[in-house]
């Protein structure tokens, strides 16, 4: 299992806890949790016995590893934090933002302040959404991707944007450098995405059981180990484009969780140098929210927001293009 800053403890069954249930094994080994908190995180799915996912009554057995990782609770709501937006754009029903890269959303485990939503309540009074974590949010982007989002100020743009993002009509482009060439210059993405079944924090695309994924790719610049995309996502689902991509053996460049630096030993020696820079340089995933269509909830409008990439993506993208001037 991988995680964000979480509690991760990892113990062996001794021959005297051989046949315990599983939750009464992990109580007698972590006697600072309270059994709410163990049980939480086994019906959340993040402990592991012998590599395998496990339920409460699992009867333990000798010399079985077991991988446990207790979540930390959330704050019953988020508080207001004195940090700076990017406004693009604002008027009394929506807000339309530059997201930074390393800013988290909303809170959650391992990243309870410092996030957007600390900054939109302190910027902001009143923000609509029955959930107090996440007051005026309609879609999210994940910690490293930038780009631009949309947040709902009053009730009726929540509830419109959702329905929006729910009927497909909420468009959204990034650009994606990702590993390889692809086959054709134009495709189609589609399968179901769900929870990888042992390690928690990562999404996989699953034959069954998950949640169906619509992702249509545009090749627009073709640096031979790698191109730049155009991605337009029907769907919105966790890492979506990250880990269809990946799947389809087109890791995005720079991302730890679903990428394979290693693919540089595969580049030609001559392109090497160019594909350890990159590399090097991009330090995080080089995706990028680039563009959002949007219905003003008020006016019935159409709206189109676009952002460029930020610096550190630029500067990966001006060096291959400067390796591959073609």
């Amino acid at each position: 299992m991988t995680s964000d800053p979480v509690d991760r403890r990892t113990f062996v069954v001794d021959d005297d806890e051989n046949d315990m249930r599983l939750d009464h094994f992990l109580a007698a080994r972590c006697p600072d949790l309270s059994r709410s908190q163990i049980q939480k995180a086994v019906t959340d799915k993040t402990t592991l016995v012998a590599g395998k996912i496990r339920p409460s009554s699992y009867r333990v057995s000798s010399r079985q590893t077991v991988i446990f990782e207790p979540r930390e609770p959330l704050p019953s709501e988020a508080l207001p934090e004195d940090i700076p937006l990017q406004v693009l754009y604002r008027d009394e029903e929506i807000l339309v933002l530059d997201k930074a890269v390393g800013m988290v959303v909303h809170p959650a485990p391992g990243h309870y302040t410092g996030t957007l939503v600390n900054a939109l309540l302190y910027h902001f009074k009143d923000l609509p959404g029955g959930d107090k974590l996440r007051p005026g949010i309609v879609h999210r982007l994940d910690k490293d991707t930038s780009g631009v989002m949309v947040v709902a100020l009053t009730e009726r743009a929540h509830r419109d944007l959702s329905d929006q993002l729910r009927d497909r009509t909420l468009g959204r482009t990034y650009q994606a450098l990702a590993w390889g060439q692809w086959r054709t210059d134009t495709g189609l993405l589609t399968g179901q995405v769900s929870r990888h079944p042992t390690e928690r924090q990562r999404m996989a695309v699953v034959p069954s059981g998950g949640r169906a994924a619509v992702t249509h790719y545009e090749v627009v610049e073709d640096y031979g180990f790698c191109q730049l995309s155009h991605v337009k996502l029907e769907t919105g689902r966790t890492h979506q484009i990250r880990v269809q991509f990946a799947t389809t053996g087109h890791p995005v460049v720079g991302d730890r969780q679903y990428g394979d630096d290693a693919r540089v030993k595969q580049v030609h020696p001559l392109d090497r140098p160019a594909a350890l820079a990159m590399v090097g340089g991009a330090g995080r995933q080089m995706l990028h929210a680039w563009q959002l269509e949007l219905r003003h909830p008020g006016t019935g409008e159409t709206l189109h927001f676009e952002s460029p990439p930020p610096t550190d993506m630029e500067s990966v993208l001006i060096g291959l293009r400067n390796h591959c001037p073609n």
